[in-house]
């Protein structure tokens, strides 16, 4: 799987900066050598540190952004990174910072001198996060980041600081592993087995099996996957931190392992990238294991609908008509919409089951919120002004786009179908909103939710700040904060 780097906390020696023989990275938060580290770095480098951040190319840097200087004349360093991060610079660009040093993959020891930068905690997070690298397939020799350890003038102080923001490091970088996963790998068996063994982290795992599901009535979550050797499943994660008895918050996620498109198939050029039609079930995954590693105190349940979509003799035909859980009948106009036959039974099952206080679903649902945001925001549809402004708050305070889309009644008369209740698909205009209104129509009147349509954000061909190109685990981290901020006991 993935390799994230272990980073430690020390004060910073002096000696020991001059003499650190790998990677040296200053933090600077002016340009001129300041803190005393910085002032015996000039000296060994006979005024060379001073001339380098006063030259131009220093002075072009905006906060978080980094200079190379390779074999600094007078240091035992192979190389000195100068990165600069003002007192006064904000989140975002602490965890730029990180990521500038976590984005080059040295088998060499890194120091990092922090000292008293207020914002060391948020930079050790950025730094995390940017390391990431998934070669679980790789068969040379993998360049791992080697260690790191960051020197700062409080470290058991941002240490502490640190820790619960480890954990989200560690279910962002879970999210990731199973969106980068193959198909051939991470079949639906493959996926439970990885939910399941998170029962040793606390978390209350139950796996739904195909005769189950029947008996309980998902006959829409079953037609996707009638086509596939791998078995459907839903599978409930609960964590329950918080005051005994209380409704949990719940959340919802896609796990279409593999999208042919099924009989609607889909064309062979990109096809390839249909093994991240997961990605919603892989963030629930995440942000249920980061509430567990930090003991959040909250009772919240993950649910995920684990499928794979495929052509077979078995497979469903455009035309059928399958019953939901709900009792709603719906016509299948098109098989390559099923991730939201898939969510229609995980939802109402959800709502009829747990009962819960709100419901965010996330899935990669549609290519149209591409055509619409990009890969630069997720689109948010929602039933509720509150529960949608939390979200998007927390989205916001997290660096993680996020946009509100409209919905209405006249997009959700383009689902009425001739012979069903309902249509899963009803054309390309508005293809995003119409299919959240299709979810719309499972979720009950006094239940607030939030549908995150991540086709866009889940998987991207390059990369971005806080991750290379692949999967970035969007939604982890804002989840985390939304049920930190509002769900959480004080």
């Amino acid at each position: 799987m993935s390799h994230p780097v272990a980073i430690k906390f020390t004060h910073p020696e002096t000696a020991d900066v001059l003499a650190h023989p790998g990677r040296l990275v200053l933090i600077v938060e002016t340009a001129k050598p300041q803190t005393v580290v910085a002032k015996a770095v000039n000296k060994a480098m006979r005024g060379g540190l001073a001339r380098a951040m006063g030259s131009d190319g220093f002075g072009k840097l905006k906060p978080g952004e980094a200079m190379d200087l390779a074999f600094p004349a007078g240091l035992a360093a192979d190389v000195l990174q100068l990165v600069l991060l003002p007192k006064k610079s904000t989140q975002a660009e602490a965890r730029k910072a990180g990521a500038a040093i976590g984005r080059v993959h040295t088998t060499s020891h890194t120091l990092v001198v922090a000292q008293s930068n207020p914002l060391a905690a948020e930079l050790s997070f950025g730094l995390a996060m940017r390391a990431y690298d998934f070669l679980a397939h790789k068969s040379a020799p993998a360049r791992v980041m080697g260690e790191v350890t960051l020197a700062v003038s409080n470290p058991e102080l941002v240490a502490s600081q640190a820790r619960p923001m480890a954990a989200v490091a560690e279910g962002v970088f879970f999210t990731r592993d199973l969106v980068n996963e193959p198909a051939n790998i991470l079949t639906t068996n493959d996926f439970a087995a990885r939910l399941a063994a998170m029962q040793e982290l606390g978390l209350d795992v139950e796996i739904l099996e195909e005769a189950q599901l029947a008996k309980l009535g998902m006959r829409a979550l079953l037609g996707v996957g009638q086509g596939s050797e791998s078995p459907s499943k839903v599978v409930v994660m609960r964590w329950n931190g918080g005051t005994p008895g209380d409704a949990p918050f719940a959340l919802v996620g896609k796990g279409v392992v593999f999208d042919t498109g099924g009989i609607s198939i889909k064309p062979a050029g990109g096809m390839e990238e249909m093994t991240m039609d997961m990605g919603g079930a892989g963030v629930v995954a995440g942000v249920m294991r980061t509430l567990a590693l930090r003991g959040a105190k909250a009772n919240v349940v993950g649910l995920v609908g684990l499928v794979e979509n495929m052509p077979d003799g078995k497979a469903q035909r455009p035309g059928d008509v399958v019953r939901s859980m709900k009792g709603d009948t719906i016509e299948v106009i098109n098989t390559d919409a099923e991730g939201r036959l898939v969510l229609a039974d995980v939802l109402w099952y959800a709502q009829e089951t747990y009962k819960p206080r709100g419901m965010i679903n996330l899935a990669t649902l549609t290519g149209a919120i591409i055509v619409a945001l990009g890969h630069e925001n997720t689109g948010v549809f929602s039933n509720n002004d509150l529960l949608c402004d939390q979200f998007l708050k927390a989205a916001a305070a997290e660096g993680e786009g996020a946009w509100r889309m409209p919905m209405g009644q006249g997009y959700d008369d383009k689902l009425k179908s001739r012979i069903a209740d309902i249509m899963n698909s009803c054309g390309r205009d508005a293809g995003a909103i119409t299919a959240a209104q299709f979810l719309r129509r499972f979720v009950r009147e006094d239940m607030p939710w939030c549908h995150l349509d991540i086709a866009g954000t889940a998987l991207l061909k390059s990369e971005s700040t806080l991750a290379p190109k692949g999967a970035t685990g969007w939604g982890v981290m804002a989840l985390n904060r939304l049920i930190a901020d509002r769900f959480e006991d004080k």
